[in-house]
């Protein structure tokens, strides 16, 4: 039994749980980065596009991570409370809800991309590119869903590497069917940006596939096909307690994202590209802070259902110490080398002068990030969502987005003005993160529940012991 104890507590160790993420959302990155150097062989307006659409499917799948984000903490804090045929439930249940939402939006996405798109302002000049990418991948979103709910599940239960090696396989056939669709190679068809939208779907079907197999095999007693039955009433409610706020939040985040992203399109397709670019430079930039961010996020669930409150506590704390270094390297990095890097990407030299003095605020940036998303994913662990929620709805469109609007396309200052409003909105949201944390709302209530525990389990040892002189 201590033999068990100890290889469980090895496998939620930070290190443990980071590595194999770190190398998942690098290769995530690579995709991203060839996908976007690829389809930049076709024209940067091919890029303005993946941009815009990938934003767009950012915003769609907040729907369905109210139940996978919710699902993935409370698989780990019944793991760590040794409730594991309730973890084994209440992953079964969020895999067949999010796959539900996800076949709708495959067919909300099928159905009309040219209204979407025109919705939210892309150019005309984007929108027959936009109609064929987005009807494509879109029609894949049960894929992503089935993805992001099985990775999350799996991810939860300790086993970081799976995912990792699922990630290495989607990566590698989505890069040789990239190539080969962009450029006829391999006797593939020169299709463009369509082949890129059918090269996505493809791997991504085989990688839920491979995930499929891996979540039916994670916890102690294998899932058959009769579990899928399964619906229990009290666990959804303990999904949703803890879901529905980081849907809220995440759903903040993304939407805003996207209106960024539209009053970009209004300054025009030079900085919609240009921002395009930016994300994939600053996607490189931040890759380890948030492997350790979500690290941090499943290690202290695990302690938090375990009773261990103040190992919980101090875990953020060595994740600060070292993300923050690293990011900021990394962010020095980036202002040395990355207009030579997004050289590579286009040779448009107002592209390449507006990403240059991005690349100098990024280095305020990756820092603000750092704190804000290691906080805050630590209160999501012990199931302060709420106030993670209260907070981003706030200051999330007070500041990242109404004053971008404000600033940037209203007295006209542009994208510098925009990027600026989103650094500001990561400090703030950050620093109030910090101070909650210091506090140790949950934490405390934690402790109390466990107190009262003890003295209810002492109080029927006593009535045990006082039967028989009855």
């Amino acid at each position: 039994m201590m033999k068990n104890k100890g290889s469980e507590k090895n496998k939620f160790s930070l290190w443990l749980l980071a590595w194999p993420i770190f190398i998942e959302q690098f290769l995530q990155f690579l995709l991203g980065s060839v996908d976007t150097l690829m389809v930049s062989r076709i024209s940067d307006n091919a890029v303005a596009v993946v941009g815009f659409s990938n934003q767009l499917f950012n915003a769609l799948m907040t729907l369905f991570a109210t139940v996978a984000s919710g699902a993935g903490i409370v698989i780990a804090q019944k793991i760590g409370s040794r409730k594991e045929e309730e973890a084994r439930s209440v992953a079964i249940i969020a895999f067949n809800v999010t796959v539900a939402i996800g076949v709708f939006l495959s067919i909300l996405l099928i159905a009309a991309p040219e209204p979407i798109a025109r919705m939210l302002q892309l150019p005309d000049e984007l929108i027959p590119l936009a109609k064929v990418y987005i009807s494509i991948v879109g029609g894949g979103m049960i894929l992503t869903a089935a993805m992001a709910v099985l990775g999350t599940a799996i991810r939860n239960t300790g086993n970081t590497k799976g995912p990792m090696m699922t990630a290495i396989g989607m990566n590698v056939i989505h890069i040789i069917m990239n190539y080969g669709f962009i450029f006829g190679a391999f006797g593939f068809p020169q299709w463009g940006l369509t082949g890129v939208a059918i090269s996505t779907v493809i791997s991504r079907l085989l990688a839920t596939i491979v995930l499929f197999v891996i979540f039916l095999n994670s916890f102690q007693r294998k899932i058959g096909h009769r579990d899928f039955k399964i619906f229990d009433r009290k666990l959804f409610k303990e999904i949703l307690a803890i879901g529905w706020p980081l849907g809220v939040n995440s759903a903040s985040w993304v939407f805003s994202q996207l209106a960024i992203f539209s009053f970009l399109a209004m300054l025009g397709s030079t900085e919609l590209a240009a921002r395009t670019y930016m994300n994939t430079l600053e996607s490189f930039c931040f890759l380890l802070g948030f492997s350790l961010a979500l690290a941090a996020q499943i290690q202290i669930a695990h302690l938090y259902g375990a009773g261990k409150t103040k190992e919980a506590y101090h875990a953020v704390f060595k994740v600060l110490k070292v993300g923050l270094p690293l990011v900021i390297v990394n962010a020095f990095i980036l202002v040395l080398f990355g207009r030579n890097v997004l050289g590579l990407f286009t040779k448009d030299v107002d592209i390449l002068n507006l990403c240059t003095s991005l690349l100098l605020l990024n280095l305020l940036l990756q820092p603000g990030k750092m704190v804000n998303m290691a906080i805050g994913n630590s209160l999501n662990a012990v199931g302060d969502t709420r106030y993670t929620m209260k907070i981003s709805l706030i200051f999330m469109w007070l500041i990242a987005t109404g004053c971008s609007y404000l600033f940037g396309v209203s007295l006209g200052i542009g994208i510098i003005a925009i990027y600026s409003c989103m650094i500001i909105d990561e400090y703030v949201r950050g620093v109030l993160s910090f101070f909650r944390w210091r506090g140790r709302k949950h934490l405390r209530m934690k402790e109390a529940d466990l107190q009262k525990e003890r003295e209810e389990q002492q109080c029927r040892c006593n009535e045990g012991m006082a039967s028989p002189a009855l």
